[in-house]
């Protein structure tokens, strides 16, 4: 009779639990606790609550993986606006990267890590229409700088320079509004000069020059050639 009891009271809680989750308000808006499942299975795809149709508070995201749920993502929200701090996690629950959100769009700071580390492998930034600005970095696993870009809304401007991993300047590249555009040189890795020369609207333009233990072996003109052709005058 006790153990009657017990599954009594134990379905009376689970059916008053089950009837607290994926509400509406008067007004038709999810509201409380919501939980959903990947269609036709009984696998979490997500899980978070609702403030009369806004999102609030941790809501966690879910891979279906061989019929379980494995947690890829993260959303810490707000009451006052649709930005979030959102993390994304491999399947063995390593961070992946981390950042802001507004809406789809990424802003401010963002994050990359290594697959091997929690050291950063590149740091991004974005402006508020979710274009990068300003300067981005990738990293080595060890920490050293391997590429340093300078972006102004979404567009690659100004110098671009990639190193070695022993912090030897390999590339310099100019770019403006997102061509190559200006000197570039090229270097080997013991830091010696081997190609310099210059682009203009993403094409190699006039005198490039090669080098070889520091001297010049080679000399290429990239100058267009002229379409016009001369006309003979009458004698």
């Amino acid at each position: 009779m006790k153990q009657l009891h017990l599954i009594i009271i134990l379905f009376i809680s689970f059916s008053a639990l089950a009837q607290d989750i994926n509400q509406f308000d008067e007004n038709g808006k999810r509201h409380g606790i919501w939980k959903k499942n990947f269609e036709g299975t009984k696998v979490l795809r997500y899980e978070g609550e609702f403030k009369h149709g806004k999102e609030i508070g941790t809501f966690k995201f879910y891979k279906n993986i061989r019929g379980k749920a494995v947690l890829t993502a993260t959303k810490q929200f707000n009451e006052n606006n649709n930005k979030a701090l959102v993390k994304f996690f491999t399947s063995k629950g390593k961070i992946i990267s981390e950042g802001e959100m507004d809406g789809k769009k990424y802003i401010g700071t963002w994050k990359y890590y290594h697959n091997t580390s929690n050291k950063i492998m590149t740091l991004e930034n974005y402006n508020e229409n979710g274009n990068l600005d300003g300067e981005r970095f990738v990293y080595y696993s060890n920490g050293k700088v391997a590429e340093k870009k300078n972006y102004v809304n979404g567009k690659l401007e100004g110098e671009s320079i990639w190193y070695s991993i022993n912090n030897v300047v390999l590339k310099r590249f100019i770019y403006k509004n997102n061509e190559l555009h200006g000197a570039s040189k090229i270097y080997n890795t013991k830091g010696e000069l081997i190609v310099e020369g210059t682009y203009k609207h993403d094409k190699k333009h006039g005198i490039w020059k090669y080098y070889e233990n520091g001297k010049l072996v080679e000399e290429k003109d990239f100058t267009p050639k002229s379409k016009y052709k001369k006309k003979k005058l009458p004698k």
